[in-house]
């Protein structure tokens, strides 16, 4: 059974940035395309940003376009999301996945973006 471990949430002022990890166990971890989501309090989670198995091609949600950067490194078996000039509204816990959702959740890492 694949497990999924995020990190590197916290607080962060408007306009700082963070950098997220999520370790994956299991030996299928550079056949899949990946995935960061979100879900904000009283919202439904999003996906923010995917990434295809060889990291060749990646995609964002209009709201993080130009802002997140999504990256893996087959070898270590982790997927990372780099985060700049964050605002107030990407306050959320932080999930990864497959791009299709389909392992067991994580704990996730909390984000949250203050004044």
């Amino acid at each position: 059974q694949v497990q999924l471990v995020e990190s590197g949430g916290g607080l962060v002022q408007i306009g700082g940035s963070l950098r997220l990890s999520c370790a994956a166990s299991g030996s299928t971890f550079s056949a899949n395309a990946m995935g960061w989501y979100r879900q904000a309090p009283g919202k439904q989670r999003e996906l923010v940003a995917t990434i295809t198995s060889g990291g060749r091609t990646t995609n964002y949600a209009d709201s993080v376009k130009g802002r997140f950067t999504i990256s893996r490194d087959n070898a270590k078996n982790t997927v990372y999301l780099q985060m700049n000039s964050l605002k107030p509204e990407d306050t959320a816990i932080y999930y990864c996945n497959r791009r299709s959702g389909s392992l067991p959740w994580g704990q996730g890492t909390q984000v949250t973006v203050s004044a």
